[in-house]
């Protein structure tokens, strides 16, 4: 084995470990997001919502596929170039996501939740922007996240005038 043969051991199996701490990162949001907030299937079904709202258990899988889109586009953006910019968006973003759910269900803010959405639905799009210059493929593997956070920023929308 030579020595390149052996670096490239080594730096793909930090690749792998990588894409594992991008995941982390991704379902600690989530997980902070629901901290804290229980029954959140029951308010949800409690409140005034347009005709066009999902049933509550269609957020589940949907987010969880979400999550695992935003995990790998943003380790395809660092395997690229490494913390810069690009993640520094990847991370405002996520925090934004992580402070949503505590807003809208555990305060029942549902103003200031909308107001919150609006802000993570720009840092998505920076986040698109930023990601495209460097991985065409991260930026599109976001498309589907900002497409739901748009669908969830109308009903956010609607729910807050509903109630």
């Amino acid at each position: 084995m030579t020595v390149s043969d052996s670096l490239r051991r080594r730096t793909g199996g930090r690749r792998w470990w990588a894409l594992l701490g991008f995941g982390a990162a991704v379902t600690v949001a989530a997980a902070i997001g629901g901290l804290g907030v229980r029954g959140t299937s029951e308010e949800y079904a409690s409140l005034n919502q347009p005709d066009w709202a999902p049933p509550s258990w269609v957020f589940g899988p949907v987010w969880t596929f979400l999550y695992a889109l935003i995990a790998i586009a943003g380790w395809l953006v660092w395997r690229r170039v490494g913390f810069g910019p690009a993640l520094y968006a990847w991370t405002a973003q996520l925090v934004l996501n992580a402070i949503w759910t505590p807003l809208f269900f555990g305060a029942g803010r549902y103003g200031l939740a909308f107001a919150e959405i609006v802000l993570m639905w720009l840092a998505i799009g920076v986040t698109v922007v930023l990601f495209a210059r460097v991985s065409r493929l991260a930026a599109a593997l976001l498309l589907p996240y900002w497409a739901w956070v748009t669908f969830a920023a109308a009903l956010n929308f609607s729910i807050w005038q509903l109630n």
